[in-house]
């Protein structure tokens, strides 16, 4: 059987964890914890990361961050993981969904201002499968609203667009390192800060509400009790795994990238006939290829295909369950506009296997496999 997914494994971790155990400092910002953020600083041009348990604290951390209430409203699709809705609902916030852009999944950036009020506060976007938003409009009705943009990047490491590392656009951008992504550490993320007036009170959120990172700098003598906050830390074990990937991570980038385009050219011939949807890339956004997607003709049809190829060998799954229709997101949240494209989309997306680890070979069988579905 080939799996859907197999977390990324370069051959160094295990030595870098034991590295770190004898460094005799395993919990939070050790060596490499320290080392991991200062490549994703270098590598992003951020102003500041600071390395967390997961991408949903990191997006708890932008919540807390942007100051988000009870009775504030945040846009964002409901096409994506629960964890983009539920950092801001824990702050007493109600989601205010909006449709998705059939080509890229994204949020459409064309319906944002009709969902504003004056309870707005923050723009959530998601970066779905590596592809950028339409971050320039974004930005822009952010700026003319005076709205804080958050960056739901889970999935953009080592992405961009226009030039600008994903992530590192809106006020705070959040990564995973979950067990699914391209670069991982079994469970973890990082939050990016793009303004430097925000660091030092992101520090002392993640310490406990302690200027602890400050102490350990050496710029206070003993460190209190400055705020509320919680543990984001992650242990230096997990940064050690982690450390192991980045430092391949061009490599490994590289790899899936060919992937991609393995499936990409062996299925054009798919789209061409008109039997399916292969994922669409605009101008200005490089990829990461974190998974590689097919759109089939509806519901029953993707069914039909997860069956067959399960059959024949090949774990593929589709994805999120649209946040509006499910019992939470009635309950938190409320659709803005009419629901033209995210239910309807998200019945048809079938994602196929990607990992670092996937042959040339393997990629190839599964496109011959797609295309004995399709009778070619």
């Amino acid at each position: 059987m080939i799996s859907f997914n197999v977390p990324p494994y370069t051959g160094k971790e295990m030595e870098y964890i034991r590295q770190a155990v004898e460094n005799e400092k395993i919990c939070g910002d050790g060596s490499f914890t320290m080392k991991c953020s200062r490549w994703i600083e270098e590598k992003t041009g951020t102003e500041k990361c600071l390395l967390t348990t997961s991408c949903t604290h990191a997006l708890e951390m932008a919540a807390l961050l942007a100051d988000i209430e009870p009775g504030d409203e945040v846009i964002m699709p409901s096409y994506t993981f629960v964890s983009t809705a539920d950092a801001f609902v824990l702050r007493g916030a109600k989601a205010v969904f909006v449709d998705i852009r059939p080509d890229t999944m994204n949020i459409d950036e064309n319906k944002i201002e009709a969902a504003i009020t004056e309870r707005t506060k923050a723009i959530a976007v998601v970066h779905y499968a590596g592809v950028g938003c339409e971050m320039d409009k974004i930005m822009e009705i952010a700026k003319e609203h005076g709205l804080f943009v958050v960056e739901d990047a889970a999935q953009g490491m080592m992405a961009s667009y226009k030039g600008k590392a994903l992530g590192t656009i809106g006020d705070f951008g959040c990564f995973s390192f979950h067990e699914t992504k391209n670069y991982s550490m079994g469970e973890g993320g990082a939050l990016l800060i793009r303004d430097g007036g925000y660091v030092e009170k992101a520090e002392i959120l993640r310490e406990k509400g302690t200027d602890r990172s400050k102490y350990f700098r050496g710029q206070v003598d003993k460190y209190r009790w400055m705020n509320y906050g919680s543990s984001y830390l992650p242990s230096d074990m997990n940064a050690a795994y982690l450390y192991a990937q980045l430092e391949l991570a061009d490599e490994i980038n590289e790899v899936r990238l060919a992937r991609w385009k393995n499936y990409y050219d062996n299925l054009k011939s798919l789209e061409d006939a008109g039997k399916i949807e292969l994922p669409f890339i605009p101008e200005g956004c490089i990829h990461n290829g974190h998974m590689f997607y097919i759109k089939t003709k509806d519901l029953e049809e993707r069914t039909a295909l997860i069956h067959f190829l399960k059959e024949n060998g090949i774990l593929s799954v589709f994805h999120y369950v649209p946040l509006h229709t499910a019992p939470a997101g009635i309950r938190f949240g409320r659709f803005c506009g009419e629901d033209q494209y995210t239910t309807r989309e998200s019945e048809r997306i079938l994602r196929l296997p990607m990992f670092y680890k996937l042959t040339e070979e393997e990629a190839e069988y599964i496109s011959r496999k797609v295309k004995e579905f399709y009778g070619v």
